[in-house]
């Protein structure tokens, strides 16, 4: 569907942003180079008459993006996670893009419902009320289980939504390549790259049955958590458009006025919100994305409840290995260790002075140190950090940007509760136990018998790929008939590769 139709969408698309006053804000953002702004004026400017007006009380980015529709709010919220993108300023403006449109009527959630699930609503709830939440890609419905008289919360797409996102996605894509080949220079912001991970995400929040997989693996991973729950999964109710959840009562973690009034101590649920983060990113790998205060709630007993699992973050065992050596390292103040973490990763380019990048990162970190505890900001930190690693010539890495915004966001929450909150003092012991647990003499001992386990799986196999190597080695012309010894030992070191990459795929 890539092709000329889609000028008319971009056309609309200008003409809203130069309407709404936003056209320049998002070039800066971007630091469009000259072609590609005079694409974009000539694209909006003589048609503005045909741009959406917006809401004037908006700022002039979040009333285009909110006027163009749902795929345009869901596009900003996922810039918002690419601050390494559009810039801090835009990508904090982004995040505060307002997710509430117009719910759809509660009798065509009913319909979605009995067509997904196979059954009259009548016959599944006893009650199923008008929507209580609308956003981008869906709704959210009270209703009460008729068998049981549980109360639930039942998620419903859009109708008609992946149409709608499939045509806006196809609009973005042809945009992306029209900056591609019309500006150079700014391919360095990688337009493709962006719309494509856009894609993706949006793929996944689309299918409901995969937001419910994200949830009972987060519940599964967390069951152990003091002080945290999930509400549990109805998947006997829940299909690709519809997801049926436990009803999660308790009050909004983003009102200290009720919290003060029900007896919460909010300095230990701001410690806890922090602590559960790093625990699921650094222990399980697999933590919530979207942990802001509309997705949290205080039940009565204290614990904490997420919900809304649309977006879930991952990163590979490596990944949580060089990040909490990182952080130990900024904690430790250990800035010679932290850039030696970042070139054995291969985050910074062998060619770069190791010296240069410890003596870049302490002028990062003694700053914030140098701050009174109730101003030090771990956000603050890993966004110098990414401006260093930037001009060292470290390639961006998407999971550590969605960690690093994620990050941002739950020590606003946790700030929110106590403004007094050290966030340091939070952090630590959880990077310690994590960096004895999986750096330390114990994690050794345990890669080594993981490394024997996996020898002993692929050991039978040794034989036969040294055979065949040899053979296939044995069959090549070879004029010079005394290397032979020499053919095999090489024969067996590729065995023997094949087997190192085997285990390691394994082990990583």
């Amino acid at each position: 569907m890539r092709g000329p139709h889609n000028i008319v969408r971009l056309i609309r698309t200008g003409a809203t942003l130069v309407r709404a006053g936003a056209m320049n804000v998002v070039l800066d953002a971007f630091d469009a180079p000259a072609p590609l702004r005079m694409v974009a004026y000539t694209l909006g400017w003589p048609f503005q008459w045909l741009g959406y007006k917006g809401d004037p009380s908006l700022p002039p980015a979040t009333r285009a993006l909110t006027a163009l529709g749902p795929a345009y709010i869901k596009f900003g919220q996922v810039l918002s996670t690419r601050p390494d993108v559009v810039g801090e300023d835009m990508a904090q403006q982004l995040r505060v893009l307002q997710d509430k449109l117009p719910p759809f009527p509660r009798e065509v959630a009913m319909a979605e419902v009995e067509k997904e699930l196979g059954r009259p609503v009548t016959e599944v709830f006893s009650e199923f009320s008008d929507p209580i939440a609308a956003a981008s890609i869906a709704q959210v419905h009270r209703a009460r289980l008729a068998e049981t008289g549980q109360d639930v919360a039942v998620k419903v797409l859009r109708p008609g939504v992946e149409r709608a996102f499939r045509k806006d996605v196809d609009a973005f894509y042809f945009a992306a390549r029209i900056v591609e080949l019309c500006a150079p220079g700014a391919r360095r912001l990688r337009p493709m790259d962006v719309v494509t991970h856009f894609d993706g995400v949006v793929r996944g929040e689309l299918d409901l049955r995969l937001e419910s997989s994200a949830a009972s693996e987060f519940a599964d991973n967390t069951a152990g958590d003091a002080g945290f729950k999930l509400p549990p999964v109805q998947w006997d109710l829940s299909a690709r458009r519809v997801m049926t959840l436990g009803w999660a009562d308790g009050l909004p973690i983003g009102d200290n006025d009720a919290l003060d009034a029900a007896g919460h101590d909010r300095r230990a649920l701001g410690e806890r919100v922090l602590s559960l983060f790093l625990n699921h990113a650094l222990r399980d790998g697999f933590f919530h994305a979207d942990m802001h205060q509309g997705n949290m709630k205080v039940a009565a007993n204290g614990d904490i409840i997420a919900y809304d699992f649309g977006i879930m973050g991952h990163i590979d065992l490596y990944t949580r290995r060089v990040y909490a050596e990182i952080l130990y390292g900024f904690i430790k103040r250990d800035y010679q260790r932290v850039a030696e973490v970042h070139f054995e990763a291969g985050y910074v380019p062998a060619t770069r002075d190791v010296d240069e990048f410890a003596r870049a990162l302490r002028a990062v970190g003694e700053p914030i140190f140098g701050m009174d505890a109730t101003h030090i900001s771990m956000g603050r930190l890993l966004n110098y950090l990414f401006e260093v690693t930037e001009r060292f010539g470290m390639e961006t890495r998407t999971e550590l940007i969605l960690l690093q915004r994620t990050m941002v966001v739950v020590e606003g929450v946790a700030r929110s509760l106590d403004p007094r909150i050290n966030i340091w003092d939070v952090a630590k012991p959880v990077v310690e136990d994590y960096i004895k647990a999986s750096i330390g003499p114990r994690a050794i001992a345990s890669d080594l018998g993981k490394t024997a386990m996996v020898l002993a799986r692929f050991g039978p196999r040794l034989p036969g790929l040294v055979e065949r190597a040899l053979i296939a080695q044995s069959q090549e012309p070879d004029p010079t008939p005394r290397r032979h010894p020499w053919k095999r030992a090489a024969a067996l070191g590729v065995a023997v590769g094949v087997l190192v990459t085997l285990m390691f795929d394994q082990l990583f």
